[in-house]
């Protein structure tokens, strides 16, 4: 049945805009299936308050940092451990200097046959730019079943702003991703490389949009052929977040939640210099800033606080003449 004729206060809003005690475990829209999942490692309801602000002593802020990449870690070995070994992929290390002077380490998944150069993932885990590693369970496991599908796919390394990889403001993080993409780009025959589309998810959506927006800045946008960003975590307006953003308040705890991702979003930017910044920040990219870019893809999940920031960013790429294709997957 329509709403079209009910009074305003008669529509029931979504999540916790219509019941602020609301969650994924009672949420009508979730997803049975991924209900199951979230259960059983214990996100289906939300996590505990941060015991500390944005004003804490910035030591407190890492110390959570490190905490919550360590609870992450924990339910990432509880979903990935037991899967059964993969078949027809071939993966090795290599590790590069970058632009900073600083190692970085490559992780090149293929098929074990390769017939002609194929298309290239380039793959920044999520984790808020802030935590998490590229040798993470899942992380692994997505590279090799993107490479069995018939693709060349390398996992970036990158410097973390906190955690066992921090403490690495932006744009250490940045720097580390733009040079593991030129690396790549430089030795593709070698590589067996045809084109290269960057692809991550949250923080790692976040780089994927502003390694392209670094590129074009810096005159070597035509290594990137596309970009497929998922869940883009790009506004850094979590500590007061807008109306437009609505989904920061709807979804608020689901899974994610505001406190969380504003001390997240410090520890990149500790100093706030950047909270304009579009190579910090995508969604603050002009129309300027965002003309001449490759094919955008931009995937979406209903139940995210992230999913309004992501679905504007869209609507800003087709504004300046980009390519562009949005996606949200409902329930989840």
């Amino acid at each position: 049945m329509s709403n079209t004729n009910k009074n305003p206060e008669e529509i029931i809003q979504p999540g916790r805009l219509g019941n602020e005690k609301m969650t994924l475990a009672t949420d009508p829209r979730t997803d049975p299936r991924m209900l199951d999942g979230m259960i059983a490692v214990g996100l289906d309801v939300p996590g505990e308050t941060p015991h500390f602000n944005l004003d804490s002593p910035i030591d407190q802020l890492f110390e959570f940092g490190s905490g919550t990449e360590l609870f992450f870690e924990k339910v990432i070995q509880k979903c990935f451990n037991n899967l059964p070994p993969f078949q027809g992929v071939i993966s090795r290390t290599e590790t590069i200097v970058g632009s900073d002077g600083n190692e970085i380490s490559l992780y090149i998944h293929h098929p074990e046959k390769m017939d002609g150069p194929l298309p290239c993932i380039f793959h920044i885990h999520g984790g808020g730019m802030v935590i998490l590693s590229t040798t993470c369970d899942n992380f692994v496991r997505w590279r090799n079943d993107l490479a069995a599908t018939g693709m060349v796919v390398v996992g970036v390394e990158f410097r973390n702003g906190a955690g066992k990889l921090g403490n690495h403001p932006f744009p250490a993080g940045l720097n580390d991703c733009a040079s593991g993409l030129n690396w790549i780009y430089e030795n593709r025959k070698e590589l067996g490389v045809s084109q290269i589309v960057v692809s991550g998810e949250s923080g790692g959506g976040n780089l994927s949009i502003s390694t392209t927006l670094k590129a074009k800045k810096e005159g070597w946008l035509d290594k990137i052929s596309g970009v497929f960003a998922q869940c883009p975590y790009i506004s850094g307006l979590y500590s007061n977040p807008p109306s437009e953003l609505g989904s920061i308040f709807e979804n608020d705890g689901y899974m994610l939640d505001a406190d969380t991702m504003a001390i997240l979003a410090k520890l990149y930017d500790p100093n706030g210099e950047n909270s304009r910044n579009p190579l910090a920040w995508p969604y603050h990219a002009s129309v300027d800033d965002l003309s001449g870019l490759p094919p955008h893809v931009i995937s979406l999940n209903e139940l995210d606080p992230l999913r309004d920031e992501g679905f504007l960013f869209h609507q800003n790429l087709l504004k300046a003449g980009v390519s562009s294709v949005c996606k949200t997957l409902n329930g989840t």
